[in-house]
C-alpha cells in the first residue's frame, strides 16, 4: 500500500521499519525539525529521520503541519493511507480526510484509557498491571477515534518506562502491519471509544519527578520506575540532587522517623522513611556522579541514618 508515514521519536522508528520490511511503499516520511540537542547544542536529526535516510526515503520536515504549504506537500504525495505515529503536533482536519484510508494512529495505551501524551509512563506510575496498543481511525479529538485493533502486553513487576516503550513499540509496529492488511481487505470493524476511563496522560516534566516522601513506599516505587530513564525521580541530600533509579517498597515496616529520614543503611540499601512504609532504595545517582548500586555507593560516600532527604533536610 502507498503510505506517507508521520512520526518523530524512537517509539516510532520499529513501525517505519516494519511498514518497508512488510512491502509498503512509503512515498513519504513526516516528521518535526532537527532541534538542538546537548551541551553543545549541535542540531540532531529527529530518530524517524535518520531511519527514513537509512531507506533512502524522501523525508519532509515542516515546522507547523497545518500550514499551507505542509497541507499542500501531503495532498501532492500519492499514498491511500497516512500513518501517524508520536508525530508531536495535532493533525488538521483536512489531512485526516486527505487520503482514501484517512489517517491511522498507533497509541500506546488500550484506548480509551490513558488518552494523551504519556501514556506509557502513567501506566507504571498508577500501578496498572497491564498496557497495551491500540489503532485508530483518527478525528480531530485527542486521541478520541474510533478503535481498529488492540494487541494487550502485561507489565512485570519491575517495569519501567523506559521497558514498557520498547515492548509497546515492538508491539505497535506489528499491530500496524495488521492493521493495514486487514484495511485492505476490508474486513476491519471500527469501534467508537465512547468516554475515557481514565484521566488525560499529561506530558512529563522534570518538576513530577521530585520525590513527596509523604506519600506511600508503593507509590513512591512506581514514580522511580514510571520515569525512568526520563526524566527520572530525584530527591535531595544534603543541598545536593541524588536521582534514584531502583527501589523497593515494605510497606510492613513502620517507624517513627519523619518522612525522608533515613532510618538504617545496610551493606545494599539505604532504608528511607515515607508516609507508609519504607523505601528500600538500590539504585542511585549522586550529582555529578555516575550511576550505581547502593553498596557501590555507599563505599564511596557515606550517609549516616538521621539523615533526611528531600526538602525537610535542607
Amino acid at each position: 500500500m502507498k503510505t506517507i508515514f508521520m512520526g518523530t521519536p524512537d517509539f516510532a522508528v520499529g513501525t517505519l521499519e516494519a511498514l518497508v520490511e512488510a512491502g509498503h511503499e512509503i512515498t513519504l516520511v513526516v516528521t518535526q525539525p532537527d532541534r538542538p540537542k546537548g551541551r553543545g547544542h549541535a542540531m540532531q536529526y529527529p530518530p524517524v529521520k535518520e531511519a527514513a535516510l537509512a531507506h533512502h526515503l524522501q523525508v519532509y520536515q515542516p515546522e507547523r503541519i497545518r500550514d499551507e504549504e505542509a497541507v499542500r506537500v501531503l495532498e501532492a504525495a500519492e499514498a491511500e493511507v497516512i500513518v501517524v505515529v508520536a508525530f508531536g503536533q495535532l493533525i488538521p482536519g483536512e489531512i485526516l480526510r486527505m487520503k482514501r484510508y484517512g489517517c491511522i494512529n498507533v497509541h500506546g495505551s488500550l484506548l480509551p484509557k490513558y488518552r494523551g501524551a504519556a501514556p506509557i509512563q502513567w501506566a507504571v506510575i498508577n500501578g496498572e498491571r497491564e498496557s497495551g496498543v491500540t489503532t485508530m481511525q483518527m478525528d480531530e479529538g485527542l486521541d478520541t477515534g474510533d478503535i481498529l485493533l488492540k494487541t494487550v502486553v502485561p507489565l512485570d513487576e519491575k517495569e519501567t518506562g523506559g521497558s514498557l516503550f520498547e515492548r509497546l513499540a515492538d508491539a505497535g509496529a506489528r499491530l500496524c502491519v495488521e492493521t493495514l492488511r486487514r484495511l485492505q481487505q476490508g474486513d476491519l470493524q471500527p469501534q467508537p471509544q465512547g468516554e475515557a476511563t481514565t484521566a488525560y496522560a499529561s506530558m512529563l516534566n522534570r518538576e513530577m519527578g521530585r520525590i513527596d516522601w509523604t506519600k506511600d513506599a508503593a507509590s513512591i516505587e512506581r514514580l522511580i520506575r514510571g520515569l525512568n530513564p526520563w526524566p527520572s525521580a530525584s530527591t535531595t541530600c544534603r543541598g545536593r540532587t541524588m536521582k534514584i533509579w531502583a527501589a523497593e517498597p515494605r510497606p510492613a515496616e513502620r517507624s517513627g522517623g519523619v518522612c525522608g529520614e533515613i532510618l538504617a543503611v545496610t551493606k545494599d540499601a539505604l532504608l528511607v522513611q515515607t508516609g507508609d512504609g519504607v523505601l528500600a532504595v538500590r539504585e542511585l545517582q549522586m550529582e555529578g556522579r555516575k550511576r550505581m548500586d547502593a553498596g557501590a555507593f555507599l563505599r564511596g560516600f557515606a550517609v549516616e541514618p538521621g539523615t533526611v532527604l528531600g526538602d525537610a533536610g535542607i
